[in-house]
């Protein structure tokens, strides 16, 4: 340090250099924790959430990465006929003009800015239970897409789309409630939207209530056909034999009990990204 004159101008700029130290921290400190806010919104939205197993463009092989986001599998069931929207920053095919208000309520409501609801394929009734950090750092992500232009098709609905909270996701998580383990495995198993492909859907929508994680729902694609596996407890329809290392096995690898490889949708490699606390705590 300089050592002014016990002056005027010399405590003038002591106090402009002190100013100037408090306002370079702070910076540092925003972007310290924006950084850290994007690096858990890509966790969450690359992993957990398989964001881009809908709304990225689909191949024989799999993702279209340079399209990542841009627009993805289309469904035609007795709800609707829609395909997942381009989700990239682009303002005019995408979310690119959305306020965070606006990407957050769609999340949690299904709800659209110009008061649309979205499909009830779009698995937002499982998303009333994120955490606030994590609804932010999710939106922090998202922002950081690239604009691409591509216009889906419109949705047409064929029933009215009604967005029922599935039961325990009606509220935020709170922080503190994920040290419990089986409360963190419920959340990442809800974000996770496990139970809305392995759950059959009934002229209602998704059996929750009478078939929760049963399976049987049909997945068409460049694949063929998959149907969803039956993952409850049961030792003779479901995974109930099945060891933890077997469950961790098919959900990061794609690979059941036998050793045979499961078919798409099942999003694995977006699932290959869990930590390991994290994993185990699913598997709980």
């Amino acid at each position: 340090m300089y050592n002014y004159p016990d002056t005027t101008w010399g405590n003038t700029m002591v106090r402009f250099v002190t100013t100037l130290l408090v306002a370079f921290a702070t910076t540092l400190g925003a972007a310290n924790a924006q950084s850290a806010l994007v690096k858990r919104g890509d966790y969450l939205v690359n992993g957990i959430l398989t964001c881009g197993n809908c709304h990225t463009p689909k191949g024989p092989t799999g993702d279209i990465m340079d399209k990542a986001f841009s627009g993805g599998l289309s469904w035609d069931e007795p709800p609707f006929k829609v395909t997942a929207p381009n989700i990239t920053q682009d303002k005019e095919t995408g979310i690119g003009a959305w306020s965070d208000a606006d990407i957050k309520k769609v999340l949690r409501t299904g709800i659209r800015p110009n008061g649309v609801p979205v499909a009830m394929v779009m698995p937002s009734i499982f998303y009333g239970i994120i955490t606030e950090r994590d609804m932010n750092a999710i939106v922090a992500y998202l922002r950081t897409l690239k604009p691409i232009k591509n216009k889906v098709p419109d949705p047409i609905y064929k029933m009215p789309q009604v967005h029922h909270a599935f039961p325990g996701a009606e509220k935020p998580y709170t922080e503190a409630m994920m040290s419990d383990k089986l409360k963190k495995g419920f959340y990442l198993a809800t974000i996770a939207h496990c139970m809305e492909c392995h759950t059959p859907m009934g002229p209602r929508g998704r059996e929750f209530a009478a078939k929760l994680g049963t399976g049987g729902f049909e997945f068409p694609g460049p694949w063929g056909v998959s149907v969803s596996r039956n993952i409850t407890s049961s030792k003779t329809k479901g995974i109930g034999k099945w060891t933890d290392a077997q469950i961790k096995r098919a959900i990061t690898q794609g690979i059941d009990d036998e050793g045979k490889h499961l078919k798409p949708p099942m999003g694995f490699h977006y699932y290959s990204t869990l930590t390991a606390d994290d994993l185990d705590a699913v598997v709980a």
